[in-house]
């Protein structure tokens, strides 16, 4: 018989082995890649998609030069829709390739 008291969550369980880890930072960073296209909006993200983070550095990979012009231009834009929607400040720019 399993006792009630001894049970936690699986929410709880990964909370506490990603602490244990010491990956806090990493995990948050990467909520991007779940929200990226509600950040973005369905008509950039069919031409943009993130593919890594590199110490907080963002890349993300563009289709085409106008598009990464127009993105580079909105930058700044992006980044605080990420920080908001992250609720995190973690990433801290974008580079687009």
């Amino acid at each position: 018989m399993i006792r009630k008291e001894n049970m936690q969550s699986i929410g709880d369980a990964l909370k506490q082995l990603v602490q244990s880890l010491g990956i806090e930072k990493q995990v948050e960073q990467y909520k991007i890649f779940d929200v990226w296209n509600e950040v973005v909006g369905p008509q950039v993200a069919k031409v943009a998609q993130p593919e890594r983070i590199q110490n907080g550095v963002l890349i993300v990979a563009v289709n085409n030069a106008p598009w990464r012009s127009e993105l580079t231009f909105r930058k700044r834009e992006l980044l605080e829709k990420i920080h908001e929607r992250t609720n995190s400040a973690s990433i801290t720019d974008i580079k687009f390739r």
